[in-house]
């Protein structure tokens, strides 16, 4: 199997991936995994991590690890049929007309908000409050080759990025679920594109226009963390486990 390298961290030079507007490559995928709102997959993984954060074993929507899931605009809480500006709620049918999560007058009607709140977290709404979208923070943890090995692999015939623990063995499998644009899907087989719940930040090398979302994406050749793909796009979600005692 052949090993992924970390390819770039978003504090410095972010490596992007085809995550863009002109993408045309079209994989159909079949989920079996059905509606979001199952309540029989909320089940966690303990990676021994530093930060104690306790993975989901599916995505959103799936009801077993290899199942895609459901695929989310960042920031709705239910999967649709077309993905675009012009359905996308949190504008008013364009990117410049953001009205919410919006930190640039370009972009729409400025609040400052750059993290998902409660009500707008897919993973909260469909699962309850003991879990939430991961934070780019946690999905750079998780990739992080001092506590874990990340492995392109095929599992039960589904392709997808194995992350074992180095401290405790235990692991978690994303599947390559790709992406959705409009009423197509993109790069399924081939691509993960997982969302955290962060708006794309003002870093230093990029200024922020409040379409884009952070996130993580992977292939067969490595892992990139990605400020480029635009909050319209349908990805998926996997959970974190949040202790609310």
């Amino acid at each position: 199997m052949k090993s992924l390298l970390l390819m770039a961290w978003c504090a410095g030079a972010c490596v992007v991936s085809s995550c863009g507007d002109d993408d045309d490559e079209i994989s159909p995928v079949e989920n079996s995994g059905g509606s979001s709102s199952r309540a029989d997959t909320k089940e966690y993984v303990d990676l021994d991590l530093p930060s104690g954060t306790l993975w989901a074993t599916c995505n959103v929507g799936a009801s077993s690890p290899e199942e895609s899931g459901d695929y989310f605009a960042w920031g709705e809480t239910t999967p649709k049929d077309d993905y675009g500006w012009s359905t996308y709620k949190w504008c008013k049918g364009s990117s410049s007309t953001m009205t919410k999560y919006c930190t640039n007058k370009n972009s729409g009607t400025v609040d400052k908000k750059t993290v998902l709140e409660p009500e707008d977290d897919a993973a909260t709404a469909n699962w309850g409050s003991e879990w939430q979208t991961p934070s780019l923070e946690q999905l750079q943890e998780l990739c992080d080759d001092r506590y874990t090995t990340t492995t392109w692999t095929t599992q039960n015939g589904v392709n997808g990025c194995k992350i074992t623990s180095n401290s405790n063995g235990n692991s978690i499998f994303l599947p390559a679920a790709g992406y959705r644009n409009d009423t197509r899907f993109f790069h399924a087989g081939g691509f993960g594109f997982y969302w955290s719940r962060s708006l794309r930040p003002e870093d230093g090398y990029t200024t922020t226009d409040s379409r884009s979302a952070d996130g993580l994406d992977f292939d067969a050749d490595g892992i990139y963390w990605s400020s480029y793909c635009r909050r319209y796009y349908g990805q998926s979600i996997r959970p974190v486990h949040v202790d609310n005692k």
